[in-house]
C-alpha cells in the first residue's frame, strides 16, 4: 500500500465546537464543512497535517462505533514548548492534565485535552538520558543550541 494521505477523525458529538477549539488553539483551517462533518487543514512551510471531525451517530459508521472517541492521544511536536505552556494553559487557560516536564526518554512536555476528552500532547523533544538513548535504533543525536535533535 502506498497512501496518497494519512490523518486522523475524532468521532464527536461536537464538531462545530471542536473545529473552533482547532481552529482557534493550534491554527487549523477549514477545508471542507458540513454539519457531520469538518476537514481541517495546517500547512506550516512544505509539510501539512490533517484532521477530521466526524459526528460519530452519521450514517457511514457502523452502529455499534456510533459513540465519542476515546482513548486517543495527539502529539504536537513544537519548537517551543514552555512558550507554548504559556500560550495554551496560563493564557487561554485550557484544561491541564499533565504539567510540564522533562522525560528521560527525550521529551519535555504537557497534555491538556480538547472539548472530547481527546488528549493533547505538546511536545519538545529533547537530548534523551543515556539509557534511554541506548533504546532508540537511530543512535545518532545531535542536540542544536535549542536542545532539539537533529
Amino acid at each position: 500500500m502506498i497512501p496518497t494521505s494519512f490523518y486522523p477523525v475524532i468521532l464527536t458529538e461536537k464538531v462545530a465546537l471542536s473545529s473552533t477549539f482547532y481552529s482557534t488553539y493550534f491554527g487549523f483551517e477549514k477545508v471542507y464543512e458540513a454539519d457531520w462533518y469538518v476537514s481541517l487543514k495546517l500547512a506550516t512551510g512544505k509539510v501539512s497535517y490533517e484532521l477530521a471531525l466526524l459526528d460519530a451517530s452519521h450514517p457511514t459508521i457502523p452502529l455499534i462505533y456510533q459513540k465519542r472517541v476515546q482513548g486517543l492521544i495527539l502529539n504536537f511536536e513544537v519548537a517551543d514548548v514552555d512558550s507554548e505552556y504559556m500560550r495554551l494553559i496560563q493564557n487561554e487557560k485550557l484544561p491541564l492534565q499533565l504539567d510540564i516536564r522533562n522525560e528521560e526518554f527525550g521529551q519535555r512536555h504537557f497534555i491538556t485535552s480538547d472539548p472530547n476528552g481527546v488528549l493533547l500532547d505538546i511536545i519538545q523533544i529533547i537530548p534523551p538520558s543515556e539509557t534511554e538513548s541506548a533504546k532508540y535504533a537511530d543512535k545518532i543525536w545531535l542536540s542544536n543550541s535549542n536542545g532539539e535533535m537533529e
